[in-house]
């Protein structure tokens, strides 16, 4: 039980460290934080757009987030490194926040999915998932839900942990929106598993 424990101590931490880092660092266009604890130190790699705005002028920036990770979440010995985002379009938090900004501005929630479904795909993912859920036509109306998928998308098994997932809510006039994105990365092998060529519909291709 001590074992157990402590392990969903470690998991809540780690949470907690990933959604304070994606508040602090949205500017950096936040996109994912990989967390790796040893018995030495806690290695925490941050992948973001703009790595410049993370470190900081003569390392203030990256400084300042070690002292408060340590300092907030009880970390001994956090090493923060920083990594450039190499395709965004196949990074969940950065689609699904760009997802929602379009909402926000008024654009149809179908085209959008269906256009990012597009791009992602374009960009080699296996498979992408997203939906959409709330508010989505005009004032009065019932929430619903869209949702749009291609490709292979595991659901159970521990496979699951290949899939890379973000949320993230758009705030349009009418009421809020979530928008969930789950993406499999290009180059991803399922034990035992053949990954067959992706087609994608005509109605996303036209879209």
């Amino acid at each position: 039980m001590a074992i157990e424990r402590k392990f969903m101590e470690d998991s809540i931490i780690k949470l907690n460290i990933s959604k304070y880092l994606s508040k602090e660092l949205v500017r950096a266009g936040f996109s994912r934080v990989e967390i790796q604890k040893t018995p030495v130190l806690t290695r925490i790699t941050v992948y973001v757009l703009s790595p410049g705005k993370v470190i900081g002028r003569a390392g203030k920036t990256i400084d300042e987030l070690t002292m408060n990770i340590k300092k907030m979440f009880h970390v001994e010995n956090p090493q923060i490194s920083v990594m450039e985002v190499e395709n965004k379009m196949l990074e969940p938090m950065l689609v699904a926040r760009d997802i929602a900004e379009k909402l926000e501005r008024g654009i149809n929630a179908r085209r959008v999915i269906q256009s990012t479904l597009r791009s992602v795909l374009s960009n080699g993912a296996i498979g992408a998932e997203i939906i959409a859920s709330g508010k989505l036509a005009a004032k009065g109306a019932r929430a619903k839900q869209i949702k749009k998928s291609i490709g292979y998308i595991p659901k159970a098994g521990d496979v699951v942990s290949f899939v890379r997932e973000a949320h993230a809510t758009a705030y349009p006039k009418y009421g809020a929106i979530g928008v969930k994105v789950r993406i499999v990365p290009p180059g991803t092998v399922f034990p035992g598993r053949i990954i067959k060529p992706i087609e994608i519909p005509k109605s996303i291709l036209n879209s």
